[in-house]
């Protein structure tokens, strides 16, 4: 970001007859000071492939501690390659069980507000993303597109919010970053952490059964020519149903 100087007031003006006072004088110290380079501004960290795997085992211990979790379909998700995960989002656990129910090393895209303090430090070691809601979020956006770019998987809640968890709406971002990267889309639906009726925020009870169901790969395609407004539209339509249709199906083969 550049800055513009305010021009000076006469009390900033010297006069050639000023004196130049102890005050004034520059020390070999401050010449030194002057001289070093300044330091670089804090850009973004990027989320790294360690990070995510040790936010995987940290999934996992959750799980396990917490709940009857059981996982059908992650043979699904391909072996290699990079891949977006998209899940029905109704609870805060969501996040971190899929961090640890997924068969591959996770970033997921987390709302900012979460990147504060203490947690904000861990969601940062264990690689997940932070973006902003309010806004189109360009540095979220290019953060995903290299994960993906490197082979990595990406975890969205296409939903944009906590909800009813039914894929009812879809924000156009997954699309976007489908047909940007070319990654297969992979629909995931979790069953048990928001139930109806239950508190809003509250988590699910201790020991009791969740469901987590892979979906069939989705390839939207590629996307380098099909960016205007209609076309992403489209395309979100089509990701909506498909991630809709998972969703019915795995209420059936789970009953819930």
């Amino acid at each position: 970001m550049t800055t513009t100087d305010s021009p000076m007031t006469p009390h900033d003006a010297r006069t050639p007859h000023d004196a130049v006072t102890p005050h004034d004088a520059v020390t070999p110290r401050d010449a030194a000071r002057q001289a070093a380079p300044a330091a670089p501004a804090a850009g973004p960290v990027r989320p790294t492939a360690r990070g995510a795997a040790v936010g995987r085992w940290i999934g996992i211990g959750l799980a396990r501690a917490g709940w009857r979790v059981r996982v059908l379909g992650d043979w699904r998700v391909p072996a290699e390659g990079p891949v977006i995960l998209a899940a029905n989002h109704a609870n805060l656990v969501d996040g971190p069980l899929l961090m640890g129910m997924s068969p591959r090393p996770t970033h997921f895209l987390v709302k900012e507000e979460m990147f504060s303090g203490p947690v904000g430090a861990v969601l940062r070691g264990v690689g997940q993303i932070p973006v902003r809601r309010s806004s189109a979020d360009r540095t979220a956006i290019g953060t995903a597109l290299e994960v993906l770019k490197d082979g990595g998987v990406l975890g969205v809640f296409p939903e944009g919010t906590r909800g009813d968890a039914d894929f009812s709406q879809v924000q156009g971002g997954l699309a976007y970053l489908a047909l940007r990267s070319g990654a297969p889309v992979v629909p995931v639906a979790v069953f048990g952490t928001g139930d109806r009726g239950r508190t809003v925020g509250a988590l699910p009870p201790l020991r009791g059964r969740i469901d987590v169901v892979f979906g069939d790969p989705y390839d939207l395609g590629q996307g380098s020519r099909l960016r205007t407004r209609k076309a992403m539209a489209e395309a979100s339509e089509r990701l909506r149903t498909r991630l809709a249709g998972h969703l019915a199906q795995a209420r059936e083969l789970t009953g819930r």
